[in-house]
């Protein structure tokens, strides 16, 4: 029987210390720091082109190999980082990264989202902690989140049927990095020219203002860089956690392998995509687009799968809070490092492989078109779709939350608290851009041991 979480707020308080502390012990021993490696690829960018005349692709993080690898308009979106120094880079990126979660989790939450009150938000918090990617985007200075938010954004404009400049937002999010470009398909296979038409209007807009800010780096990016992996990152890295890692980690990195390996999870991808903006279900729609943009991806290093966070709202919401909290205490043991020198063998492939084994579960299963019959949202019309019954996220006990181990009973209750916007407390209200240092520098890690990149780090 699960024990009663604490009746008072200072019990509650009490417990929300300890969690927070188990949480710093834990994330303080195990390989997470990585020392802002991506934001100072982006600020060092920033600062060479601006101040000392330099081309933006050329620049090198002193020691590394590594540069700026996003499309031209992440770095004209970027300019702001000019006028600053980098510790004050890296205060404002992490409040953008904090502000972008809060969007994500209330976005994700849906109508239901002041339910936790302070105590389940803190719980949530700690819980969010201790998951792999998150970890990864903050401590790096990614801007997964920021996409994320972006692209979310427009799955909620879609479910209510407002808003003229629905993708505006994904178009945004595919200018500053290419994966979220498939979030364009989703909307071409769903049939809402209207938002894939702004999308790809904003994103080809912003491509051309990045174009016209500085001709040259355009041009060498669309047509060398682009293609050169290389510059972002070996391909077998055991963080690589797309299709192509995969195989990779195989011996083979054949393009002509890896395009149709990738062609059945496309296939898969539209037909239960189809089916779930055939029943208004855009939340799930958006998830199942993330997973295949993290498995079509050549490179997906384990920050990329904050992209699964949507996923764990879809299977709370169909009423499957232990799957999904079993799936959460997985990505966030950071088992795949496991394999760091050697991916050989069947417990290689396996093991090695974790992360992607999950995503590509998720999109072959993940619960879609079993909303009750209603009206289809994302029209024109005013008629919205009937939900589908929200669970209640299990409540959680004191003795279920293990930080090291990260239980799946507690990720559950992470998990749910996201998909239904609540949590229940005893009756209370409840490219080089992600880069890394190379092999003897290793920020990934105090103790020298790798987490989210190559022995020879790779920008993302």
């Amino acid at each position: 029987m699960t024990p009663a979480l604490p009746p008072t707020d200072r019990g509650r308080l009490l417990l929300v210390l300890v969690l927070a502390a188990l949480v710093t012990v834990f994330t303080a021993t195990v390989p997470l720091l990585r020392d802002w490696f991506d934001l100072r690829v982006y600020h060092g960018s920033i600062d060479s082109w601006v101040h000392h005349y330099g081309r933006v692709y050329d620049y090198r993080v002193p020691g590394t190999t590594y540069g700026f690898t996003y499309p031209p308009f992440a770095a004209v979106a970027m300019l702001p980082m000019a006028l600053l120094g980098l510790r004050t880079t890296i205060v404002v990126a992490l409040l953008l990264n904090l502000a972008a979660l809060a969007v994500v989790l209330r976005l994700l939450a849906g109508p239901d989202r002041g339910r936790p009150g302070w105590f389940g938000w803190a719980l949530i918090a700690c819980l969010l902690a201790l998951f792999e990617p998150l970890r990864d985007t903050v401590s790096f200075g990614q801007v997964n989140l920021l996409l994320l938010a972006l692209v979310l954004a427009d799955a909620t404009l879609l479910g209510t049927g407002r808003g003229r400049l629905t993708g505006v937002g994904i178009g945004l999010a595919a200018a500053v990095k290419l994966t979220p470009a498939l979030f364009i398909g989703l909307l071409l296979v769903a049939r809402r020219w209207h938002a894939a038409a702004v999308a790809t209007a904003t994103a080809l807009g912003a491509t051309a203002l990045a174009a016209l800010v500085d001709p040259d780096a355009s041009r060498f990016y669309w047509t060398e860089a682009l293609w050169d992996t290389g510059r972002v990152g070996r391909l077998d890295y055991v963080s690589n956690q797309s299709v192509q890692g995969i195989l990779a980690r195989l011996g083979e990195t054949d393009r002509t392998v890896w395009a149709v390996a990738v062609l059945p999870v496309l296939v898969v991808w539209v037909v239960r995509t189809r089916r779930a903006a055939a029943a208004g279900e855009w939340t799930a729609a958006f998830a199942l687009t993330g997973l295949a943009a993290c498995l079509v991806s050549p490179i997906t290093w384990v920050h990329h799968l904050v992209w699964l966070l949507p996923s764990f709202a879809v299977l709370v919401r169909a009423g499957r809070p232990r799957i999904a909290g079993a799936l959460y205490a997985v990505l966030c043991t950071s088992v795949v490092w496991l394999w760091f020198d050697d991916a050989s063998g069947v417990d290689g492939f396996l093991g090695s492989n974790t992360y992607a084994w999950i995503a590509l579960g998720l999109l072959l299963w993940l619960p879609v078109g079993q909303s009750r019959p209603g009206p289809r949202t994302g029209s024109r019309s005013t008629s919205t779709t009937t939900a589908a019954p929200v669970p209640a996220a299990p409540a959680i006990s004191p003795a279920s939350v293990q930080a090291e181990s990260c239980s799946s009973g507690t990720a559950a209750a992470t998990a749910g608290a996201v998909g239904a916007g609540r949590v229940d407390v005893g009756g209370a209200p409840s490219e080089p851009t992600a880069s890394t240092f190379p092999a003897d520098l290793k920020p990934q890690s105090r103790s020298e041991r790798a987490s989210s990149y190559t022995a020879d780090p790779p920008p993302s």
